[in-house]
């Protein structure tokens, strides 16, 4: 029997929101900060941060809607986020949003992956 890791926190309470919504944003910052670092160079973490809390908050307020509208709805904000706190042009927000994407989808994927496989080993 396989047992996948839960990312709902609606049966744990104000807690398990509160830990969803940190450990989310905690990764959206890192992969924020990396996105911007690849496209920007040398900028500081705090503007990370604060696009960071973007995505986090839309993952966890719209989680129960698919993943279509999810990716949508995150995808705008995590653009108009990143367009206002470093202050860019168009073309720079937008490759930076579909940088801060890729990292992210690549980096969650790897941790699903690795969590999975860790999930299988002997115990």
């Amino acid at each position: 029997m396989t047992v996948l890791a839960q990312l709902n926190p609606a049966a744990g309470g104000v807690l398990a929101y509160l830990g969803t919504f940190l450990l989310a944003a905690l990764f959206y910052t890192l992969t924020a900060h990396i996105a911007a670092r690849y496209v920007l160079g040398t900028v500081p973490l705090k503007r990370a941060a604060i696009v960071g809390l973007v995505p986090a908050a839309i993952a966890l307020l719209l989680q129960q809607y698919g993943p279509a509208i999810v990716i949508a709805v995150s995808l705008a904000a995590d653009f108009l986020a990143i367009r206002v706190v470093y202050r860019l042009k168009y073309r720079t927000t937008t490759l930076v949003a579909v940088a801060h994407y890729t990292v992210s989808a690549l980096l969650g994927i790897t941790i699903f992956n690795l969590v999975s496989l860790l999930g299988t080993a002997p115990g």
